[in-house]
């Protein structure tokens, strides 16, 4: 993986938010890769309960100051960086004060999800890819871990399908057991189409419960990572079903080689 440049795109990273799967994977994988010579870039929200102080976020003036246009709204971008101690690795965080300042990542104090989870989805994907744009730093590979970033293979291939910088780059999706009840807010194909995104590539999205967003994130990309021991059985019958590279649920000890092999032989390789 030596000069490869592999860039994370998770709702979720070890150490600002506590450990799942999603989280602790966002940082083992690019960990990985990093310590082989590879070249990454990661991003996340900069949810509101994350501590600024603790881990030395700051902004990155040169890269914030643009406005996302949201469901015919003008939301402006801010980024934030800070190192993980010890690994060499920055993260990038994408802000905004009216998506990412509530104290929790993706529901209230009861449990229920907010009702604007997928704007917040649409303002992440364009956020990363923007400000990848603006650092000039062309993807080898692109690796979307949790639900709220899977929008970014939908838009990558659809609204920013004629950006030369990320003409040869290859989506790899990871699939999880960790999604969410119930769906998104039922208006989000309206959004997606407002930004000129062709209905038959969201019908999918009509119902937006988890297993449709990952499906539609799926569609959108290269190949497949299955990350969790256990997925629900619609998604499993799906990717069972799909002409992709697809790496099956791996134990701690296989993890790493099996990656590298994944991306190597069979996502470099398509």
């Amino acid at each position: 993986m030596k000069d490869k440049r592999i860039l994370y795109v998770s709702s979720e990273v070890v150490p600002y938010l506590p450990e799942t799967e999603i989280s602790s994977m966002s940082f083992e994988t690019p960990r990985m890769v990093n310590s082989k010579g590879g070249q990454i870039r990661i991003f996340m929200p900069r949810y509101g309960n994350i501590n600024e102080r603790r881990h030395q976020l700051h902004e990155v003036i040169r890269l914030s100051g643009m406005n996302l246009v949201i469901n015919d709204m003008d939301m402006p971008l801010i980024i934030k960086v800070a190192s993980i101690p010890k690994e060499r690795m920055q993260v990038y965080f994408i802000d905004n004060e009216e998506y990412f300042k509530r104290k929790a990542t993706y529901a209230d104090e009861n449990g229920k999800l907010f009702p604007d989870n997928d704007e917040r989805a649409i303002f992440f994907a364009k956020g990363v890819i923007e400000t990848v744009k603006k650092l000039n730093w062309s993807p080898d590979i692109i690796h979307v871990h949790g639900w709220l970033a899977s929008f970014l293979p939908l838009y990558l291939r659809n609204y920013y399908s004629n950006e030369p910088l990320f003409e040869n780059s290859k989506i790899v999706t990871s699939v999880y057991n960790q999604g969410f009840e119930g769906t998104l807010d039922l208006k989000v194909t309206d959004k997606m189409t407002f930004d000129g995104i062709a209905e038959d590539k969201i019908e999918a999205l009509k119902n937006p419960d988890y297993t449709s967003v990952m499906k539609v994130a799926i569609e959108n990309s290269d190949a497949v990572i299955v990350n969790s021991e256990e997925i629900p059985q619609t998604l499993k019958d799906y990717v069972e079903t799909i002409d992709k590279p697809v790496l099956p649920y791996q134990s701690a000890e296989t993890i790493q080689d099996a990656y590298l092999d994944f991306y190597q032989n069979k996502v470099l390789a398509e």
